[in-house]
């Protein structure tokens, strides 16, 4: 811990400036105002966040004082703009223990992490219960940590542990993890609140609508080369998982000889090929396909969420590479709910998706993905650990 500390501290000059840049320094550094006594719950970015919506609107029905934290703005703005009593929306502070020192004098008496975001300081210097919902740990993952003591040491100070699945909770064990920290399997991405807001005007009608989701670089091209030697979809909206790639996306695409408007840039919704390169709105591209084609799936990246296409009734097509959600996807596949395949044959795969079997794969991914009341479970967890104010 003292070495991680020492690093942390040289780098803060770093991290500071770069966060002066972005006129997010005072958050960063813990100097505005916190809520008194709060039960803190911190989520990555907008789509963790998302799925602990209602773990979140239910300590402020309970009349829980919530901070929430998140590493970018866009997240942020996102909670603001749900308009939650008692809830407060701020940055993350960075993981420096003058910092964190600063940040914990508001004594929150809880904090509850969504899924991977573990910090050594934030674990290990706070002083309230620290509770995990959704934690996910890959083979990967866990081969590095074992080389490291300090996951040890912060996995024996949680409280209590959801795992995701039960490879990820038999590697938290292994690692460390006391058993009788281990609460029962939760997905909050299972339980999406849908969004219903009003669509742009689109250009083609959703049954010949493809989209292809929080693609990496070198997916790009396979979905494209597959959508140009397909004939079942007339349109892609492609959204780069970082929407900073936009302009290299639509490049790309225009390099390939596609007509492509880009969002970013104002266009409205059009061309062969709309590049969907903003964040926050990725409930409407879901809403605008048929069917979805799931990024970081074609790389070694794990692969991205299956929830909230699914949720949108947008079948589900993804690569090899499913590491993050192995147990689901597997779930899937074995129901026919989802379909598996390469980059040499992503054209046949798409070409194969009529509606019948877009029907029968969306109606299995509704049944396989049915979850329990995941906030109920957290919630009683929580309040068996924190006393009442």
């Amino acid at each position: 811990m003292i070495l991680y500390r020492l690093l942390m501290l040289a780098a803060l000059p770093v991290l500071a400036l770069m966060a002066a840049r972005r006129d997010t320094l005072a958050e960063r550094m813990a100097r505005v105002p916190l809520p008194e006594g709060a039960i803190w719950v911190h989520g990555a970015s907008n789509g963790e966040l998302t799925s602990a919506r209602s773990v979140i609107e239910g300590l402020a029905a309970q009349g829980d004082t919530v901070l929430v934290t998140c590493n970018n703005p866009t997240a942020k703005a996102m909670v603001s703009g749900w308009n939650l009593p008692g809830v407060t929306a701020r940055l993350a502070p960075f993981d420096v223990w003058p910092v964190m020192r600063r940040f914990l004098r508001s004594r929150p008496r809880a904090l509850i992490v969504v899924e991977n975001e573990l910090w050594p300081e934030r674990i290990l210097s706070a002083p309230m219960p620290v509770l995990v919902i959704g934690a996910r740990m890959s083979e990967r993952s866990a081969r590095r940590w074992a080389r490291i003591g300090l996951m040890r040491r912060m996995l024996q100070r949680l409280s209590w542990v959801s795992a995701q699945d039960e490879g990820s909770e038999t590697r938290l064990r292994d690692l460390g993890l006391p058993a009788d920290r281990i609460g029962p399997r939760l997905t909050l991405k299972s339980a999406i609140r849908l969004d219903d807001s009003p669509l742009p005007p689109l250009p083609h009608p959703r049954d010949t609508t493809l989209l292809a989701a929080s693609t990496h670089p070198g997916e790009d091209e396979v979905i494209l080369d597959a959508f140009r030697a397909q004939s079942r979809f007339r349109w892609l909206i492609l959204a780069p998982r970082h929407p900073v790639r936009g302009d290299e996306v639509a490049a790309l695409a225009r390099g390939k000889g596609f007509a492509v408007a880009q969002r970013s840039a104002g266009d409205a919704p059009g061309g062969e090929v709309y590049v969907a390169d903003t964040l926050g709105e990725m409930p409407l591209w879901y809403r605008a396909a048929c069917a979805t084609v799931i990024g970081g799936s074609f790389l070694p990246k794990g692969g991205h969420t299956p929830f909230e296409p699914a949720a949108y009734d947008s079948a589900l097509i993804h690569g090899p590479h499913v590491a993050n959600f192995a147990a689901i996807f597997a779930s899937l596949y074995r129901d026919g709910a989802a379909l598996s395949t390469q980059a040499d044959t992503l054209a046949a795969t798409l070409d194969g998706m009529d509606p019948l079997r877009r029907g029968v794969m969306v109606r299995a991914a509704s049944a396989a993905l049915r979850s329990d009341d995941a906030a109920a479970v957290v919630l009683t967890a929580l309040n068996a650990r924190v006393a009442r104010p």
